[in-house]
Order: C-alpha cells, then sequence, then structure tokens
C-alpha cells in the first residue's frame, strides 16, 4: 500500500512538472554571417564571420518552472570563439549578455532567464550581464512573410523582411546553417539591421541586408521536432 502511495505522489510531481513547462510562442535570431547562402560563400565566410548572433523569444502563451510567462520576452546577444554552425570550428565557451523583458515581475524574470537558458543551451551558459529593458518581438502570424522586428531597450535590434529572387547570387543557395535552437519550423529571412550596443561581450556591431535571419515558432511540452527549416519554394517568395 505504501508504495502505492508513493508511485502515485511520484506521478502527481511528474504530471505537475510538465505542466509547469508548457509554453509556446515566437523566435528570432540574426548571425554575423549569411544563413541562406551557397557552399561556397559559406566556405568563403567560415572561421572569418559567424561568430556574433542576437536571439530571443516571446512566450505567447505557456508557464516555465511553474511561472505564467504570456506576453513576455526575453533577448540575447551572444559571441563565440568561431563561426557558428561550422562543423570544423571550436565556437565554445560563449560569451552572453541576456535582455529581459522589465514588465516581469521579479518571479518571471528568473523564468525568463531559464527558458532562454535552456532553449540556447551551450550558447547561454556563461551569461557576463543581464539587462533589464523593454523587450519587444513582432512576428507576423504567418512567419513566411519574413516581416518582423525585435527591440530591446537601446541595446539590441532586428528588422527583417522576406527573402526575394534578387537575394539569390549564386542561384544555388540553401538554408546551409540550421537555427541556433530547436525550433517547430523556421523561416529564413534578410535582416535589414542586425544591431548590439551594450556592454559585456567586448564587442558590438550593426550590420545591414543580409541574409542571416530565422523567424519561427517554440514550444515545450507538445510534440516538437528538431529545427527544420522549410524549402526555399515554401517561403523565398514575398518582396
Amino acid at each position: 500500500m505504501r508504495r502505492v502511495v508513493l508511485l502515485l505522489a511520484g506521478l502527481l510531481v511528474v504530471a505537475a512538472t510538465v505542466e509547469a513547462q508548457q509554453i509556446r510562442g515566437d523566435y528570432i535570431e540574426s548571425r554575423s554571417t549569411d544563413v541562406y547562402v551557397a557552399q561556397c560563400f559559406a566556405n568563403g565566410e567560415a572561421g572569418l564571420t559567424g561568430n556574433q548572433a542576437l536571439l530571443a523569444w516571446h512566450v505567447q502563451e505557456g508557464s516555465w518552472n511553474g511561472v505564467k510567462l504570456d506576453g513576455l520576452t526575453v533577448a540575447a546577444a551572444v559571441r563565440v570563439r568561431a563561426t557558428l554552425g561550422d562543423p570544423y570550428g571550436e565556437p565554445y565557451p560563449a560569451q552572453a549578455v541576456l535582455m529581459v523583458d522589465d514588465a516581469a515581475n521579479a518571479a518571471q524574470r528568473q523564468a525568463l532567464i531559464a527558458l532562454a537558458q535552456h532553449q540556447g543551451g551551450e550558447l547561454l551558459d556563461h551569461v557576463a550581464r543581464v539587462e533589464y529593458v523593454p523587450v519587444i518581438l513582432e512576428v507576423p502570424d504567418d512567419p513566411h512573410h519574413g516581416h518582423a522586428v525585435l527591440r530591446a531597450g537601446r541595446l539590441a535590434t532586428i528588422v527583417t523582411r522576406p527573402l526575394n529572387h534578387h537575394d539569390h547570387i549564386c542561384g544555388n543557395e540553401t538554408d546551409y546553417y540550421p537555427p541556433l535552437t530547436k525550433l517547430d519550423h523556421a523561416t529564413s529571412a534578410v535582416a535589414l539591421t542586425d544591431e548590439f550596443a551594450g556592454d559585456g561581450l567586448g564587442s558590438q556591431w550593426s550590420t545591414h541586408d543580409r541574409r542571416s535571419a530565422y523567424l519561427g515558432r517554440f514550444s515545450e511540452g507538445g510534440a516538437t521536432t528538431a529545427a527544420a527549416p522549410e524549402g526555399p519554394s515554401m517561403h523565398h517568395g514575398g518582396e
């Protein structure tokens, strides 16, 4: 009888943990290299670019560690030692600056940090600085449209547009580098602006008109698969 009671108690704890991690929302990233690119270009840039990135998660609905996060956003700026995604590079350890939505209360701030570190994995293992600023991420209902905006106070900005035929420089471009985190789906886009003006990484940047961005959706607690960018024919047709 005691064994049955302990088993039931354990199942209740597991159920409560799973329920606490039910969450979904929008994602954006931009990197200091093209992600939608031909292999010849990627090979030429490997080791020279791609060691900086901005990432952000906006929670549409759900909780993390039992804390409701609906409508809140967390962003990160990262700097690594080599091109992210290059199988021959050694980018880690990374340095990160987190930008946490200042609309969050104390418990929500800690939960947002925990969510970002879970989603970002090794990229966010070493946080050099945490900033509490207004963070806004606007992604269209259909990310294939490609227009999105991230603003984290005066520290970070991403503005994107969809890829179009002018972005096919070689003619054999693909989503060469996958997204930096696990997503339900992802759409590559052009970053009209990719800027980080904060402290903590030993560098700041401002780049424009680069095929360096992904828009997507993330979720936990449901049937989420590994990041799989969709084919060019499905989402590279906008202006």
